[in-house]
């Protein structure tokens, strides 16, 4: 009713087709294909030459060292499990009040 169905998508691209011919519309395709690639290819260059420029700095920079007070060896952590703490005492039962 609204929406496109595949009928009407396989009556536009017949009406297209017979409207540039079929080889006018394979060559705009091959067009776009090759459009498609040389833009992947920049891309892909603009890629490389950040990679590239990247590397170069961290070539040049010296190495990075850690401040002397957090080279020294510190006390080990203790990661061992305790018994878990009951959160608040059980409540009295009636039968010992009585």
């Amino acid at each position: 009713m609204g929406g496109l169905s595949i009928w009407h998508i396989l009556i536009l691209a017949i009406i297209l087709l017979l409207l540039f011919g079929g080889n006018r519309f394979s060559s705009m395709m091959g067009d776009v294909a090759k459009g498609l690639k040389s833009f992947k290819a920049g891309m892909a260059d603009d890629e490389d030459d950040k990679k590239q420029r990247y590397e170069e700095q961290r070539r040049n920079e010296p190495p990075r060292q850690l401040p002397r007070e957090q080279a020294r060896p510190q006390e080990p952590i203790d990661v061992t499990p305790r018994p878990a703490e009951p959160a608040a005492p059980p409540p009295p039962k009636d039968d010992e009040n009585r």
